[in-house]
C-alpha cells in the first residue's frame, strides 16, 4: 500500500534538517561503527537484504533527461507473499500495488515533492516485459495500478509500472523503490510509532467492508500514536471517511509520510536509530540496479539531509472523476510535469536545473532585437514544430502554414499527447530561450515552458482555436511568471510541517 511505499523513502529522506553539520558527522561516525568498529557483519547484513529487479524490462523508449534533480518512483506492494500474509495484504500471491508516487528531489538540494498517482487513474499502459521475456501490446484506457501486476508475478513487475510513469508524465526516472507491508510495519517500529490522527473514531467494519457489523472501534478520532499492524491499518483505511476515496485515503498517506519524515528528523541519525531503521527498510525493499548496496542507499539518503519539512511538499496529480475511475485533468498535469522536469518549484521557482538558484523561472517578455526576427517581424532562422493541443482539426496544418508566411521554418505538424490544452505553449531547449520568445509573440497568451528537449515546439491550445490567427510580435507576449495551473497546484499541496490533523479526507 502507500503507507509501505511512502516511508521508503521516508526513512531515506529523514536526514536532520536543523543540524546538518552536526547529522552528517553523526551518520560518519554510525558507519565506520558499522565497518570498523566490530559491527561490520551488519553492514553485510544490509547489502544481503536488499533485492533488486532486472533492468531489462526497462522500456528502451524514454524521456530525455531533465534540466536537474532526481526522480524516484515508490511503489508500495500489498501481495500476501511471504511475510505480508499475517498483515492483510491483497488476495493471492500475486503482486499488487495501490499506492505509487513520484518522488522529484530538486537540483537544489534543499526543495522535493512527491506526487501521488491514484491507483485508479485511466492511463496507457505501454508495452511490458512478462516473465517470460516476452514484451505486452499496449494497453488503452487501463487503470494505473494493473501495470504493476502484468505478469503476475509474487514480486510484481516495477519496470512496467515505471515505464508507465515516463509514458504518462513525459519525466524521465532515475530510480525505482518498492516496499512492501511487512517492511512498511517494521520501520514504523523502528523510529518508535508515528504521529496521526483521525477525522472521526474507525471501527472495524472501515477497515474490512466486506464484515456485517461495525466491529470494535480500532482507532479513537484525533491526534495518536500508530506503528506496526496499526500504522498498516491507518493507512489501509479507506471507507468510513468522507466519499470513502482512494483519494481521501492519498490525503491520509501524505499526512503520514510527512509525519513520519518529521519523526526521523526530530530523533537525529544516531545508531541507536539508524541501524534499525537501516535493517526495517532493507529487509522488505526491492529496488532497481542504481541503489543494490547500503553504500548507494546511504548516498542516496544524505542528498536529502537538507531538505526542510516546510520544502517537502505532497500533491496528487490533478484528476477528476470518470464514472467509477480517475481521469487525468488537462492541462493542469501538463504544467505539473513540465514544471518538474524544468526542475521548477510549485510555486514557478527555479530551484538549481537551468538557472539561479531560487530565481524565478525565464522571464516570458519577449526580446528585442534583429537576431530572433522579434524586431522586423519575421523568424527568420527559427525552426519550429508544431502540435494540434486541441480537437479541432486542422489546426496545426493552419498554423505552420501562418507561421511560414511569417518567415518561421516549420519543420513538422502532429497531434499532440494530449487534447485538453487551454493556452498554447511554447517548449524550448538550451539556447533557444531567445527564438521561444520569439514564437510565442505570435500567440495570444501563450506560456513559455523549459524542457529537456532539444529546438522549440508549439503546442496549439484552444485560446488560438477560437482565433486562428497570429498576433504581431508587439501586440502580445507570453504571459508573465508561473501559469495559473501551478498556483493552483502549489495552493493545493501539503507540507511535511502540516498540521497532522489538517486535511485528512477528501468527499
Amino acid at each position: 500500500m502507500t503507507a509501505s511505499s511512502h516511508r521508503a523513502v521516508a526513512g531515506s529522506t529523514g536526514r536532520g534538517r536543523r543540524r546538518p553539520l552536526r547529522t552528517a558527522g553523526i551518520v560518519a561516525v554510525s558507519l565506520l561503527v558499522l565497518i570498523a568498529a566490530g559491527a561490520g557483519w551488519f553492514y553485510f547484513k544490509l547489502n544481503g537484504n536488499i533485492t533488486t529487479f532486472g533492468a531489462d524490462g526497462v522500456s528502451p523508449q524514454r524521456p530525455a533527461e531533465g534540466a536537474g534533480g532526481q526522480n524516484v518512483l515508490v511503489i508500495g506492494s500489498d501481495s500476501r507473499s511471504g511475510g505480508n500474509s499475517s498483515l492483510g495484504g491483497g488476495d493471492g500471491d500475486v503482486g499488487r500495488s495501490d499506492t505509487a508516487f513520484l518522488l522529484h528531489i530538486y537540483g537544489d538540494s534543499k526543495h522535493a515533492v512527491a506526487v501521488s498517482i491514484p491507483r485508479d487513474t485511466l492511463v496507457e499502459i505501454p508495452p511490458c516485459r512478462l516473465p517470460d521475456g516476452r514484451w505486452t501490446k499496449p494497453q488503452h484506457n487501463a487503470m494505473f495500478n494493473a501495470a504493476f501486476s502484468v505478469g503476475e508475478s509474487a514480486k510484481g513487475n516495477p519496470a512496467c509500472t515505471q515505464n508507465t510513469v515516463e509514458k504518462l508524465s513525459g519525466v524521465r526516472v532515475d530510480h525505482t523503490v518498492v516496499v512492501d507491508f511487512e517492511g512498511f510495519s517494521k520501520m514504523t517500529s523502528a523510529v518508535g510509532g508515528v504521529p496521526v490522527c483521525l477525522p472521526k473514531d474507525i471501527y472495524e467494519g472501515d477497515l474490512n467492508p466486506n464484515r456485517r457489523s461495525r466491529g470494535e472501534r480500532i482507532f479513537a478520532k484525533g491526534p495518536q500514536n500508530v506503528s506496526g499492524q496499526q500504522a498498516l491499518d491507518y493507512v489501509r483505511i479507506r471507507h468510513g471517511i468522507g466519499d470513502n476515496s482512494d483519494i481521501g485515503r492519498i490525503q491520509r498517506q501524505q499526512a503520514f509520510v510527512g509525519s513520519l519524515i518529521k519523526k526521523v528528523k526530530d530523533q537525529g541519525f544516531n545508531p541507536g536509530t539508524l541501524l534499525p531503521l537501516a535493517n526495517a527498510a532493507t529487509q522488505s525493499m526491492t529496488v532497481d540496479p542504481g541503489l543494490d548496496s547500503a553504500d548507494k542507499l546511504l548516498s542516496f539518503a544524505m542528498s536529502l539531509k537538507d531538505i526542510d519539512l516546510h520544502n517537502t511538499k505532497f500533491i496528487t496529480l490533478p484528476w477528476r472523476y470518470q464514472g467509477e475511475r480517475v481521469a487525468i485533468v488537462h492541462p493542469a498535469a501538463d504544467t505539473l510535469w513540465a514544471d518538474i522536469k524544468a526542475d521548477r518549484t510549485l510555486d514557478g521557482k527555479n530551484a538549481g536545473g537551468a538557472g539561479a538558484q531560487g530565481s524565478p523561472g525565464p522571464s516570458p517578455s519577449p526580446s528585442s532585437g534583429s537576431e530572433t526576427g522579434t524586431g522586423t517581424g519575421t523568424g527568420t532562422d527559427i525552426s519550429i514544430a508544431v502540435y494540434n493541443g486541441t480537437t479541432k482539426t486542422g489546426l496545426a496544418a493552419r498554423a505552420a502554414d501562418q507561421l511560414k508566411s511569417a518567415g518561421f521554418t516549420v519543420t513538422g505538424t502532429a497531434t499532440a499527447r494530449t487534447q485538453g490544452h487551454t493556452a498554447t505553449t511554447v517548449e524550448y531547449g538550451a539556447g533557444k530561450e531567445a527564438e521561444a520568445k520569439a514564437v510565442a509573440a505570435r500567440f495570444r497568451g501563450a506560456r513559455l515552458v523549459p524542457t529537456a528537449a532539444a529546438g522549440v515546439k508549439v503546442v496549439l491550445g484552444t485560446t488560438y482555436a477560437s482565433e486562428p490567427t497570429l498576433e504581431s510580435p508587439a501586440s502580445s507576449a507570453p504571459s508573465a511568471g508561473p501559469s495559473p495551473g501551478s498556483s493552483k497546484i502549489a495552493d493545493s499541496a501539503r507540507s511535511a510541517d502540516d498540521n497532522i490533523c489538517s486535511g485528512l479526507s477528501y468527499g
